[in-house]
């Protein structure tokens, strides 16, 4: 038997990795807490309709890498009796389903067919049908004589295999879409802007007139190569600054705090060696006029370039602009700047949240190809790139977008945020040997006989509950196991033999001195807290 191993595209994550990872998201906490972030959790998958309105249908993310399904849902019972009454007038009477296959006493059944929960079938059972308790589909249709209506919906059609349902003297009649009564179509979340926007319009967060500043930490779906740093189920942190205008959420200075705040984020988690990229896309306005320029611009060139960039250059012309293949980047360079098209509020903007960062100190470098491959991006756009990622260098970005409210159906509310890939963020960690070694516990407790497990036991607890990290070891073990096995886990091995179990003073040996030592009960939870020696 094959043996079973994580889907393509997705990987465990183990000790002492998960450390790394979980002094990342501390630190992002802390930090987010102090510049007053809340934070949110949304659901992981949402319908395909925010996604497409949101991010864009013609985006790479909707169009190719989203993991999209149809629910369905269940029999619209409703409709089915009005269908039954339309082809079998002369049967009037409509039990409701049942479920099961167990014959019921009811004039008609309601059953599921070949573990295909979306198939109905009624049953009109002869005056002269046999004893209800037979179990089984095939000894029911063949103890009974049955005239049988299988009604199935006309999207499944083409999945059935018709002749194990005419083995059983079944007919079969396709129905539209009705037939399922709250069929939807769900995506889980390829990015999680959308999400939250969603959640600020449906529980009404704009109402109080405040400025909502929230954050969010947790994985994202996409469908797309794997490669280094970026997986089909990938983490992301991320957070979001958004509120009705009268809430000052339209202020470049939020701009600027929010990308002064990710520059001590980084200083917080010594990452070093970024480059803060920086453009502005103008408003929705600014958008359409350069979409316009750009797409003339590229109905001479577009034949030159790669297949994806000729199919963009008609659908979504500004994602040429992210195109990585070197042959193409000499023409692309030679395309019209969206700077050039910038209306005076769009560049006044931009250059207040400069002037703001300069006044903060936090270096940056304009990038005019910078557009983010997202179509709800307005105004400031930015990333932080590092080298140490090779050519997929960027380490998070994020932008404006205020007008993704008033796209998904909610009230004027402007916004900024942004989304940091917590994958290449701790790729970037471990190529500069910042990250910590693996935590070792405190100590390493050794019973010396399996009588003193349960004591052992309570000894861990007293030294768990005074906040000590702690490995319980058994008394089943040699003592030089337990030396072996304490000296890989632990800073200290506490012996507990039948001695210091009676007289309460316990032998303790440090690692890394190798000094050891008699510590009282009492004293052993201070001791053992205590640097290393």
């Amino acid at each position: 038997m094959a043996i079973l191993k994580a889907v393509r595209g997705t990987r465990d994550l183990l000790p002492p990795e998960t450390e790394l990872w979980n002094r990342i998201e501390t630190t992002a906490r802390k930090v987010f807490s102090r510049y007053n972030f809340g934070e949110i959790r949304t659901p992981i998958f949402e319908d395909t309709a925010l996604f497409a309105r949101s991010v864009g249908e013609e985006t790479d993310i909707v169009s190719k890498e989203m993991y999209t399904w149809e629910d369905g849902g269940r029999p619209d019972i409703s409709f089915l009796e009005r269908r039954w009454k339309e082809k079998h007038p002369d049967h009037s009477e409509f039990a409701r389903p049942q479920g099961a296959l167990a014959p019921l006493p009811e004039k008609y059944l309601f059953t599921k067919l070949n573990g295909h929960d979306t198939f109905v079938e009624f049953r009109v059972k002869a005056p002269n049908a046999v004893d209800s308790n037979l179990k089984t589909r095939a000894s029911c249709v063949k103890a009974m004589r049955l005239r049988h209506l299988v009604v199935v919906p006309r999207w499944r059609i083409d999945s059935i295999d018709e002749s194990s349902y005419q083995s059983l003297g079944l007919e079969l009649e396709p129905v539209d879409e009705r037939f399922i009564s709250s069929q939807e179509s769900l995506t889980l979340r390829p990015e999680n802007t959308a999400g939250v926007v969603r959640a600020y319009i449906e529980h009404g967060l704009g109402e109080s007139g405040q400025l909502q500043k929230l954050y969010y930490i947790g994985p994202q779906f996409r469908r797309e190569r794997p490669q280094k740093g970026r997986y089909r189920q990938f983490w992301q942190i991320g957070a979001e600054v958004i509120g009705p205008p009268s809430s000052g959420s339209e202020s470049p200075l939020r701009d600027a705090e929010v990308l002064e705040m990710l520059a001590t984020l980084l200083g917080e988690l010594k990452i070093e060696g970024w480059t803060l990229e920086l453009n502005s896309v103008g408003s929705s306005a600014d958008r359409a006029k350069y979409n316009d320029v750009l797409r003339a611009a590229l109905g001479e060139v577009a034949p030159k370039m790669c297949a994806d960039c000729q199919r963009r250059a008609v659908t979504n012309p500004l994602r040429v602009l992210d195109c990585k293949v070197p042959e193409d980047q000499p023409i692309i360079e030679k395309l019209p700047k969206i700077g050039d098209l910038l209306s005076e509020d769009s560049r006044l903007h931009f250059a207040q949240v400069l002037a703001a960062l300069d006044a903060v100190e936090v270096p940056f470098k304009l990038n005019h190809r910078l557009v983010r491959g997202l179509d709800y991006y307005t105004r400031t756009t930015f990333e932080f790139t590092h080298d140490g990622l090779g050519a997929q260098n960027a380490l998070l970005g994020g932008g404006r977008y205020d007008g993704l409210s008033e796209a998904i159906g909610g009230p004027k509310a402007p916004g900024i945020g942004f989304a940091i890939g917590l994958d290449r963020l701790v790729l970037t960690l471990q190529a500069q040997e910042t990250a910590a070694p693996a935590e070792k516990a405190d100590a390493y407790i050794a019973p010396l006989g399996e009588s003193l497990n349960a004591a052992a036991l309570v000894l861990a607890r007293e030294l768990r509950n005074a906040n000590l990290r702690v490995e319980l070891g058994d008394g089943g073990f040699r003592l030089k196991r337990s030396f072996e096995a304490a000296d890989k886990i632990a800073r200290r091995i506490v012996i507990l033999g039948e001695d210091e179990h009676q007289s309460s003073i316990l032998t303790v040996k440090d690692f890394a001195s190798g000094i050891q030592t008699k510590v009282p009960r009492a004293e052993l939870a201070a001791h053992l807290a205590r640097p290393r020696e």
